[in-house]
């Protein structure tokens, strides 16, 4: 693990919340003293995808840290439209499911992301009001 990626995780998990990459990037630019672009930020993404650390929640175009990076398993979010906010959730239910309906098309896939946009408690509390 290279400092840079250890920053880069370091950022995710006190992001907060989803982070883009460009997000990432100005928040390294912040604590490194040489200059730091785009492809470095994300290799240094990959890397941590690659190790399971770190998932990418495609409709948001953004970086979570993983929930549960010592074991293998699918991602499940759920994201807030109004915030923004997300939360991984661990169901093997759905990784069971969706296994064997690929294994029914002859299908192998190779990574498992499913993505349910909504409202959290919070904003729909708040939007009710």
């Amino acid at each position: 693990m290279t400092q840079l990626r250890r920053r880069v995780l370091e950022l995710l998990w006190a992001s907060g919340g989803p982070t883009s990459a460009y997000q990432l990037i100005e928040a390294v630019k912040g604590k490194e003293s040489r200059p730091v672009g785009p492809p470095t930020v994300y290799r240094a993404l990959h890397f941590l995808m690659e190790q399971g650390l770190v998932s990418r929640i495609e409709s948001l175009n953004a970086y979570v840290p993983c929930v549960h990076p010592e074991r293998d398993h699918d991602c499940l979010f759920f994201i807030c439209s109004g915030c923004r906010s997300s939360v991984e959730l661990e169901d093997s239910r759905i990784g069971g499911l969706l296994a064997e309906d690929a294994a029914a098309l002859g299908f192998v896939a190779s990574r498992r992301t499913v993505e349910v946009e909504g409202m959290c408690a919070r904003c729909a509390e708040a939007d009710a009001t």
